[in-house]
């Protein structure tokens, strides 16, 4: 058997793995809360998709992918099943979010939604470990494989929950804490049911190395949070400005006295009754002087 490093370059990328699936997290819950509340809730839940698929699962995996090694033999990835992995991860995270936020019956399209969400992001998982291309013979555990597989369906099904409930910002970094912790627990606990040992097959050489995939990935996760922060910050901007903008709206509304101290003072005058303060003031100027004439 062969020794195998998940941590070869120290913490460095565990932490870096959990931060990237804490931020997708925290994005793809923001996305959720506006396509509850927009007209056009397909595009958030798109958005969503991206931020929790591909940041927070996909990218998260390669990320700790990059600590990996096999002490003995080469380590190698081949392209095109990489991106499926991530074409994978998108694709059954909105499919979750879909079945969720638009059923009717929270009971019936939690589990669904949940169910379809984990065992992708477990496909996701193990296509993307099948992608890498190494001289030495690979075998997995299969208990510990479905604890993974398990795992993931608890997870995903608690990430969606989140998804419909939680609003506020202090609770999205809440939950998107737990969903970092449950999303790494899921790829470190499938890893661990990893075995390697001596083979004489050699290693793809249409893979690349992995310092030749952290690269573009780096680049390219570096543009999309950046963009979907952008967005997520414009559609919070502009809610927090139509909830203040909101009561001045409703001017027209209001009482026709408003109180300022303990004085009432009249803020707008009736077009029915346009004489109103007219008539009370000169009734009472009659009313004083009649009481003049009869003092006299």
């Amino acid at each position: 058997m062969l020794e195998l490093d998940h941590f070869s370059h120290g913490w460095l990328t565990p932490v870096m793995a959990y931060l990237v699936s804490f931020i997708g997290s925290a994005l793809a819950l923001r996305c959720v809360v506006h396509a509850r509340s927009s007209d056009w809730p397909a595009g958030w839940l798109a958005t969503a998709a991206v931020s929790l698929g591909g940041a927070g699962i996909w990218v998260m995996h390669f990320t700790a992918m990059l600590g990996f090694s096999i002490h003995g033999a080469t380590i190698r990835y081949d392209v095109p099943m990489t991106l499926l992995s991530a074409v994978i991860a998108i694709v059954v995270v909105w499919i979750g979010l879909s079945i969720v936020v638009r059923g009717r019956n929270e009971f019936v399209a939690l589990p669904i939604g949940g169910a379809i969400t984990g065992l992708g992001v477990a496909a996701m998982h193990y296509l993307g470990m099948y992608a890498m291309k190494t001289a030495a013979h690979v075998e997995y555990d299969r208990k510990t494989v479905a604890v993974s597989v398990v795992i993931a369906v608890v997870a995903a099904t608690a990430a969606l929950w989140f998804m419909l409930h939680v609003r506020g910002l202090f609770a999205t970094i809440g939950a998107a804490l737990i969903m970092g912790v449950a999303v790494c627990g899921m790829h470190y606990v499938g890893m661990t049911s990893m075995h390697a040992s001596h083979s004489d097959h050699e290693v793809d050489s249409g893979g690349i190395d992995p310092l030749q995939l952290v690269t573009p990935l780096i680049v390219t996760v570096t543009m999309v949070i950046m963009m979907l922060m952008v967005v997520v910050g414009l559609a919070e901007i502009d809610e927090r400005s139509t909830r203040e903008t909101l009561p001045a709206r409703r001017g027209p509304r209001e009482p026709l006295a408003t109180t300022t101290g303990s004085w009432p003072v009249i803020t707008d005058v009736r077009p029915d009754s346009p004489s109103w303060g007219l008539r009370s003031s000169s009734e009472s100027e009659q009313r004083r002087r009649h009481r003049l004439d009869s003092d006299r």
